[in-house]
This record gives C-alpha cells, structure tokens and sequence, in this order.
C-alpha cells in the first residue's frame, strides 16, 4: 500500500493505494480531509507600507503580469489592479470595493499561490 495526500481546492485528503498482483491499482479515498499545510509565504513587497484593512487574495496559482494601480492611488470595485496569468490565461484581479491601495505585495514575474495576498485596500 501507498499513502499520498492530494489536495484539491484548498482541501488536502489522504489517499491509499492498494497495489495489486496484476498490475491494477484500486484507490480507496479516506473520507476525512488531512490537514492543510501552511501556505507558502508571499514574496517580499513590491512597494511595501501599511497594510490596508481589505485583502485581495490570488483566486489560483498562476504569475503576476502585471501591476496596474500603484500605493495610493484610488479604485472603484471591480476596477483592475493586477493581472496574473494562470493556465495560459490571464485574468485580471480586481478590487472588491471601492478604495485606496495600501499596498501592493507582489512584483511583476512573481509566482503566487492561491489565496496569496496580492494587494490591500483601506
């Protein structure tokens, strides 16, 4: 038998395989969900100051793009603030409120993972 921990949507589940004699494998799901290992930590600021009281978080993985608001600067909801490119698409992130940018926490060419603060908004 294997063990393996899959995750799917954010939600990590421990998995044994059972390998048999002729070569087939039946895979036996474990109902209770492992515990969730801690999320990487994000990169380093790209313009670092206070953090805002709204967070707006990586929806996927993917790569930053590109930034297009800067600290300080005012947005409406639904108004772009990044882009990040996942699965060869790029979406664009935007604010879910209308606000200020306190701070922007990733860089162009940045990695993310899903859930990453991306930016915050006060």
């Amino acid at each position: 038998m294997k063990k393996y921990t899959i995750t799917v949507n954010g939600v990590a589940y421990d998995v044994t395989v059972e390998e048999g004699g002729n070569g087939a494998a039946a895979p036996k799901a474990v109902a209770a969900p492992a515990p969730a290992a801690a999320p990487a930590p994000a990169a380093a600021p790209a313009a670092s100051g206070a953090q805002g009281s709204v967070k707006v978080e990586a929806p996927m993985p993917g790569k930053i793009l590109a930034v297009k608001k800067n600290v300080g600067e005012a947005v409406k909801s639904g108004e772009a603030i990044l882009v990040l490119e996942a699965m060869k698409m790029e979406n664009e992130i935007v604010a879910p409120q209308d606000g200020t940018i306190a701070s922007i926490n990733v860089s162009v060419g940045d990695a993310v993972e899903s859930g990453a603060t991306l930016a915050t908004l006060n």
